[in-house]
Formats: structure tokens, sequence, C-alpha cells
């Protein structure tokens, strides 16, 4: 069996010392190596197939060449969640182009919501991608204070967190004022999450604004409180369609929660949109293949996880941007669930 080849070797080939050889390979900043003996280096690398050891990289650069996304669900909802395939995706494709690992550790509901710190505390990475911040994140103000790098995934107003996000009140109250034009104005509200979420809070004051606007009065029995699955929708739903005076449309925080609002929907023996009109929020991919096809406002996942990659990295490389609260566009998407009432 060939031996592994070893820096050593690469060294021989090109000409250099070992030193220069680890320099160069680990991309160390602040030195002086010219651009052609770093050149060369680089081709006896490539001829001899050889890669840096990882644990002699992390101690000649201090990094560990890793970035975590912390993810805010348990591993049942985590692993059917239609979202987190395209935000891993744009993030991990951003990490690979700027020569990062990404580590991915979803938070149990059981477990303390500290719990991600000591990936930072024991430098097991050099960043965090927060995704879906709470409003109670003690823990997480902290390790910002205390200089560690982090990116939020979602908003965390009254802090200076740089942050990648859509627009999430823009996007949900143009969701209630499409509803809004076709005349409805019984129109109901089932949350994305709890309220201890920022996205769902801002969900919920974009729909507050489109009524607000139209001169509608809120109306606290119209709004039920998902929790990101569809058995939340589900019940949600199917609270809301028992009253008296049901709403003659909803607008669902959350793609996933409105699967489940359907299912309510239908078990009553309404029919979409006939019946009732249901708008969702993120389109999933499942969104434009249901029947009937879900109106639901569309959110750029890979976008928002490549933007929040590329954001954290040019922190932990000291190369920040000027503008770091980035908020991306969101579209709204009519599809067959709307209907004039």
């Amino acid at each position: 069996m060939p031996q592994r080849p070893t820096s050593r070797d690469v060294a021989r080939l090109a000409g250099v010392s070992r030193t220069t050889v680890s320099l160069v390979l680990n991309n160390v900043p602040d030195v002086h190596i010219s651009p052609e003996t770093r050149q060369r280096v680089q081709e006896a690398a490539r001829q001899l197939n050889y890669y840096p050891d990882a644990i002699a990289r992390r101690l000649v650069s201090g990094r560990t060449r890793t970035i975590a996304l912390v993810w805010h669900r348990g591993p049942d909802r985590t692993y059917r969640d239609a979202f987190l395939p395209g935000l891993l995706q744009g993030i991990t494709r951003a990490a690979r182009h700027y020569g990062y690992y990404v580590l991915f550790r979803p938070i149990e509901p059981d477990e303390p919501d500290d719990s991600y710190v000591e990936l930072a505390r024991g430098r097991h990475t050099d960043g965090l991608i927060l995704s879906g911040p709470r409003s109670d994140a003690s823990h997480l103000l902290q390790l910002y204070e205390d200089g560690f790098p982090i990116t939020l995934h979602g908003q965390l107003p009254g802090t200076d967190i740089p942050s990648v996000d859509v627009d999430n009140v823009r996007g949900a109250a143009e969701a209630v004022n499409y509803l809004l034009t076709l005349g409805h104005r019984r129109i109901g509200m089932i949350t994305n999450a709890p309220l201890e979420y920022t996205a769902s809070r801002q969900r919920l004051d974009g729909y507050r604004q489109a009524l607000e606007q139209a001169g509608l009065p809120y109306d606290e029995s119209l709004v039920r409180y998902g929790n990101f699955d569809e058995e939340s929708g589900q019940v949600a739903a199917d609270d809301l369609l028992a009253q008296d005076e049901r709403p003659t449309a909803l607008f669902i925080a959350s793609d996933m929660v409105a699967m489940g609002a359907l299912r309510a929907i239908r078990l009553r023996g309404l029919q979409v949109p006939d019946d009732l009109c249901v708008v969702g929020f993120d389109d999933i991919t499942a969104a434009r293949f249901i029947v009937p096809a879900l109106t639901t406002v569309r959110v750029p996942t890979f976008g928002l996880g490549w933007t929040a990659a590329e954001l954290l990295i040019r922190i932990i490389e000291h190369d920040p941007p000027q503008q770091t609260k980035i908020l991306l566009d969101t579209e709204l998407v009519i599809r067959e669930t709307c209907g004039a009432p």
C-alpha cells in the first residue's frame, strides 16, 4: 500500500521548507510569501495529492475552518422540516466556496437554550449561525458580547448582532392585502411558531398592519398559534373553523403549518377555495404540488443560507461588510387556494 504523501514530500518537490508549505496550505494570514512560491507549493501539493492534516491545520491557523448552524428544532421536526434543505444547501455551498466546513446542531425541545454555547467555548467552531432566535436568548447575547462571531438567520430587535432574514412584516402584510383585494373581511391567522420566536411575532405584526390599514379591527379570536409542524396547523385551523361565524380566509405563516390546516378544512367537508381561501408562507417544494396548489409567500431559502454563511465568514476573517443587517425580498406566489369569495 503506497504511503500517504507528507509535507516533507511537498517541500522537497517545491524546493521550500516545511514551514513554508504549512503556511501556504493553511492560508495563514500576514505572512510574506511571494506569489511564485505559493503557486509552486500549491502545484506540488496537487501533483502529490497531498492534503494538510485537519488537526495540524487547526494548530497552525488557530481556526477550525468550521462554522455551525444551530437550529431551534428537535429531531422529529428537524428532519421533516421542508424549509431546512434549501437553507442548509445555501450555507454549505457558501462555506465550501470559502474553504469552510459546516457543523449542524439541532437543539432538542428539552435542552437548555444555552446548550450550543459549548460549541463556541470549546473552540469546536469558528462561528455560529443561529436560526430562529428567541427573544429570551440571554446566553446568545453574552456570547456575542464576548466577541465570538455570530450571525442570525432571523432577527433579534434591540441588538446589533449581524443578521440575515426576509422582511417578515412586509411579506405577511402583502399576503393579507391580497386576501383583502379579493373581498375577504373576516381573515383568520395561524402563526408559524410561538411568539417567543421573532419571525412569528413579525408575521403577526404584518397581519395586524394590513387589517389596520384597511380600517378593520384586530380580532384576537381570529388568531391561533402554530408550532412549526402540520399537527399544530390542523388543531389551530379546526379550532378557528368551529366558531359560529368562521373566517372566510386564512393567512397561515408557514407552509408546513398550512398543510395541517388544509387537512382540517377537508375533514370539515369544506372546499378550498370555494368555501375558504388559504395563503401560506415560505413556498416549500410541496406547496406547488398539493391539490389545490398553495398560494404562498416565497422565501429565498438558498439565498438566506448563502448570505448568512458569507456574512459570518467575513466576520471571522475580519472583513465584515458595512451592512450587517440584511433583508432579502419575498414574493407573493398566487396559485389555486385563493379565489373571490
